[in-house]
């Protein structure tokens, strides 16, 4: 079973003025619950844990868009740099895909995957899929499925957050960087209707901010 840092569900977090949050977002957080040094730190580790499991192996390094585009820049900065410096190196290429399931603040039943048709490509390679964030399993469930139809010698998946939420199918990743509570979170990429991936700290949106930038 992967390890990850919990964060609990009654964790009051930081106070925004502790930190440099842009002030364009000031009145739209409720707290900073994962701070950007902290989500360096797990996201070094986790380099580390890939690379003693998957090294040896060229792999494929599979970006989930548009989220996951910052944790998959800094977990490969990481293994790049243990590449540098340890004995065990990890061979990598790299790749992209976008999922949607998201309208508003709500998860859809449909996930539409774009970018699929190229996944032939990933035909008898071995594949580590990037992903921001875990909620319900069911879009990474969709793309596991559809990366199953063209072969992949072998397949892991890591995400720098997995929500613990009762709509959850079980799904869980090999890697997780943070098991984070049923809140809508913003920042370090992740965002609400394209806004807050300017923001470097993982914060709590609060319902003021849903209703003024919902579409």
């Amino acid at each position: 079973m992967a390890s990850y840092l919990q964060i609990a569900d009654d964790e009051k977090g930081h106070e925004l003025d502790l930190f440099c949050v842009p002030k364009h977002y000031e009145e739209d957080l409720d707290r900073v619950i994962i701070p950007h040094g902290l989500i360096m730190d797990r996201t070094e580790r986790l380099a580390r844990d890939i690379i003693r499991d998957m090294g040896g192996h060229h792999i494929v390094a599979l970006c989930v868009l548009k989220g996951g585009y910052k944790f998959f820049a800094d977990l490969l900065d990481y293994i790049k740099s243990l590449n540098q410096n340890s004995n065990t190196s990890l061979p990598l290429t790299v790749d992209f895909i976008r999922l949607k399931s998201y309208c508003n603040d709500q998860s859809t039943n449909s996930v539409k995957v774009i970018g699929g048709d190229e996944l032939s490509s990933l035909t008898g390679k071995n594949v580590l899929i990037v992903e921001d964030i875990v909620e319900t399993g069911r879009t990474m469930q969709t793309l596991l499925a559809l990366l199953a139809q063209y072969n992949p010698k072998m397949v892991k998946v890591v995400s720098l957050l997995v929500k613990r939420t009762p709509k959850s199918s079980g799904y869980r990743p090999d890697y997780i960087g943070f098991e984070v509570p049923d809140a809508f979170l913003v920042g370090y990429a992740l965002d609400y209707n394209e806004y807050f991936r300017d923001l470097s700290h993982i914060c709590v949106l609060n319902e003021q901010a849903k209703e003024k930038y919902r579409v």
